[in-house]
């Protein structure tokens, strides 16, 4: 048996790449020093990965934003708005990435969507009809190369032309199959350069067999296959898939000419299944993937070593490899010197999962320390984590009953008494929670954590933000305001912090998106509620005023699914405890006068099973109540709130709408308001804020956009059911573009309202 992984972390273990892309995007440094981090980077994990022992380590998996958009570059597609402003191939690049406003022009960012069931984001390549498809860099090569001359082999990592053209944005009228024989034919292109440079093996990546297909879909599959696989010459190809199982193809599937096979058996349910019933070619080498990719607990070696021991009576040729990319942990474990060694025992980062990889290659061949390895892992399993049960969590929590999950009264009633509580304009605006986080929000926090400020300075610099961020929401002219979050480091692990039940890591930084990264908080222990977390911020910021504060609480679903959880128990349970834990703070909320609520679903599909077959008894059935428990014991007059981000909701609208809160904004300017057709057809009961401008760009969009966005949505929405808001909260952007962004959201708001005040008084 040998060992293999799909892909690595790639921001640097000490997010280098993060912070010299920003210093290149403020033009404090050169392409070239970008360049040299960059190549720092890759050179270090390489190292690494073939110190552990790996066997077939990964290149091409890196990159400066997505692995999606390099792909589409790599074959040419880059559509012509982002040519036409004639920068540097690099700067080009980003334009896509991040959208350009500059002497250059001014083009908007391509869509943002998440990959798949997890908390990386990915940027959706568009096609025009008259987009010449051929290979346009060398990009494979060149890495494989670099890595060569390290004296390290590598295998090449392309995401595969099935899943290109699944994911690519049509701008005309062609579909994927007209493009297909080109984007092959650029692909075989590749594979004869690969080739010719002596490639031993390239895994291209084809994670979307892993949803219902189909019979056209695996036709469309096969034919890509069947015409491709005639370039590959005398390098092996590794056709890998993750994130579930491909029970819809894989009779075929192992049928083509590949060399391998990589299947992931942490969440394919059926894979195991597959491989024993429709059994696995004797010529081909199936890449397993055991090693969680997804999560950060150590690996229970005598769970992994009975299903290699069960696939090694089916298999001649056998890799132990992850599940998925390292990409979705941290680096490693070992920088976490505040974490005890009884709780970091239970961890695995990407470097402790090559550590993994190797232990289990050495305790299934036998060697002679094969049996120390395997009893230290054993012992770790056999003992209880310490702090981890709460027997009064467990109890509240099996005293849930139905009516818990049933806000009185129904929707019509209380809009009507909100209504007459609240007395909002129609088209009230708003935003949807955090504004700047500037260098002295950060310091201040920082001085705070370290013990450089005490506890009364922290809150006296906070509450002059709130003071001074309230006085701007009310001279741009905002309806409905928010106090800014600056006491807050995330939207999850702020309140991580204050639950019980979680543990905290001080580098365990993941890639979001791009330069943004986040530190997922650990679920340990069941979860529970000590005191309140958010009463002080919003009822200071709502005395500052006379316009009505919005309590900022992020949800149960979303809190789980942007922590690494816990294994021992079901997701549903986790998520009830933690519904339970906000569910207080709410009616704490409440009590102290607050009246408009927003408790943030952003990551509610993140979970969604890829099959749909899967959505309802394995996660809405129980997600959609877990909000709902957390709202349901308000008063009719309180305004309960939620957000969406970074998402496709279209395609679960009536699940969204059963959430029962009273507004909901989504994240809707980079998908072009699609979900606007799918609220009308399903004649979306809550009142709406789709996005009117994109928070993820630096650009600061017109007046005369933000209104022509506006219209869109009322020719679909009713106006009285509209909020006009940005996509997203603020934490990110600078101050300057962001008032000016919200001052444009005012006055193409206030121009809509009065162009037509006749039609829409009555």
């Amino acid at each position: 048996m040998q060992t293999s992984i799909i892909g690595y972390p790639r921001i640097g273990h000490s997010r280098q790449l993060k912070f010299q892309t920003e210093k290149y995007f403020r033009q404090e440094i050169t392409e070239d020093e970008l360049q040299a981090t960059a190549k720092e980077i890759r050179h270090s994990q390489w190292q690494q990965q073939a110190k552990s022992g790996l066997d077939f380590i990964p290149s091409n998996d890196f990159s400066f934003y997505d692995l999606l958009l390099d792909t589409a570059v790599s074959f040419n597609i880059v559509p012509r708005r982002y040519q036409d402003l004639a920068l540097s191939e690099l700067d080009t690049y980003f334009a896509q990435a991040r959208g350009y406003q500059g002497d250059k022009g001014d083009v908007k960012a391509l869509a943002m969507k998440k990959w798949f069931n997890t908390n990386y984001h990915y940027m959706v390549p568009e096609i025009e009809d008259d987009t010449p498809i051929k290979l346009a860099n060398s990009q494979a090569l060149d890495y494989y190369l670099e890595a060569k001359q390290l004296g390290i082999e590598t295998k090449p990592v392309i995401i595969g032309p099935f899943t290109l053209l699944k994911k690519l944005r049509y701008q005309g009228k062609k579909t994927a199959s007209d493009f297909a024989p080109d984007l092959v034919h650029a692909y075989g292109q590749l594979l004869e350069q690969l080739d010719q440079a002596g490639v031993q093996w390239v895994q291209v990546d084809e994670p979307d067999l892993v949803y219902d297909l189909e019979a056209a879909d695996q036709a469309f599959f096969l034919d890509i296959y069947q015409d491709l696989l005639k370039y590959k010459g005398q390098v092996k190809i590794l056709l890998q898939t993750y994130f579930g199982d491909v029970r819809d193809i894989y009779p075929r599937l192992i049928e083509l000419d590949l060399d391998g096979v990589g299947l992931d058996f942490v969440e394919g349910r059926k894979s195991l299944e597959l491989v024993q019933s429709y059994g696995f070619p004797s010529d081909k080498w199936l890449f397993a993937g055991l090693i969680n990719g997804k999560n950060i607990w150590a690996n229970h070696y005598q769970e992994t070593l009975a299903i290699l021991q069960e696939l090694a009576t089916d298999v001649n040729h056998l890799v132990l490899s992850s599940s998925c990319s390292l990409l979705h942990v941290p680096y490693r474990l070992e920088a976490e010197d505040q974490l005890p060694p009884q709780y970091k025992a239970h961890f695995a980062f990407a470097e402790e999962k090559l550590k993994e990889l190797a232990e289990l290659k050495a305790i299934f061949k036998e060697t002679d320390n094969s049996q120390s390895l395997y009893q230290s892992n054993q012992d770790l399993f056999s003992q209880d984590r310490p702090d981890a049960k709460d027997p009064a969590v467990q109890k509240r929590t099996q005293a849930i009953t139905q009516e818990l999950f049933t806000r009185q009264p129904a929707l019509k009633e209380r809009v009507t008494a909100q209504r007459a509580s609240l007395n909002l304009p129609l088209l009230p605006t708003t935003t949807i929670g955090s504004f700047p986080q500037t260098r002295d929000v950060k310091k201040n926090r920082a001085d705070y954590k370290k013990g450089r400020i005490d506890q009364d300075q922290y809150i006296a610099f906070n509450q002059e933000q709130i003071k001074a961020y309230i006085k701007l929401q009310e001279e741009i002219g905002l309806d409905v305001l928010v106090h800014g979050e600056f006491e807050r480091n995330d939207m999850v692990e702020y309140f991580g912090e204050q639950l019980n039940g979680y543990l905290f890591t001080q580098y365990a930084w993941v890639q979001s998106y791009g330069t943004r990264c986040v530190k997922p908080p650990i679920i340990w222990g069941d979860v529970s509620r000590p005191h309140a977390m958010t009463v002080e911020w919003s009822t200071y910021a709502q005395k500052q005023t006379n316009h009505f504060v919005k309590g900022m609480l992020t949800g149960p679903v979303t809190i789980l699914n942007w922590s690494f959880p816990r294994e021992d128990i079901s997701i549903k349970e986790s998520t009830y405890q933690i519904a339970l834990a906000i569910r207080d703070e709410v009616l704490d909320l409440e009590a102290n006068g607050i009246q408009i609520i927003q408790i943030d679903e952003a990551a509610l599909r993140e979970k969604l099973p890829l099959r749909q077959s899967d959505w309802y008894s394995q996660y809405l059935d129980w997600a959609i109540p877990a909000f709902r428990l957390v709202h349901s014991g308000v008063q009719a007059s309180t305004q309960i709130h939620t957000h969406m981000c970074y998402s496709e909701f279209t395609d679960i609208i009536p699940a969204i709408d059963n959430m029962d809160a009273d507004v909901i904004t989504f994240e809707a300017s980079r998908s072009k308001l699609e979900i606007l057709d799918a609220l009308k057809e399903n004649n979306f009961q809550t009142q709406v804020g789709p996005g009117v401008y994109d928070i993820h760009s630096p650009r600061v969009p017109s007046v005369e956009e933000i209104k022509a966005t506006i219209y869109k949505i009322l020719d679909k929405v009713a106006i009285e059911k509209v909020w006009i808001n940005p996509d997203c909260g603020l934490k990110t952007r600078h101050v300057e573009e962001t008032v000016a962004s919200l001052k444009h959201l005012v006055q193409a708001r206030e121009e809509v309202y009065h162009e037509n005040q006749g039609t829409i008084q009555g």
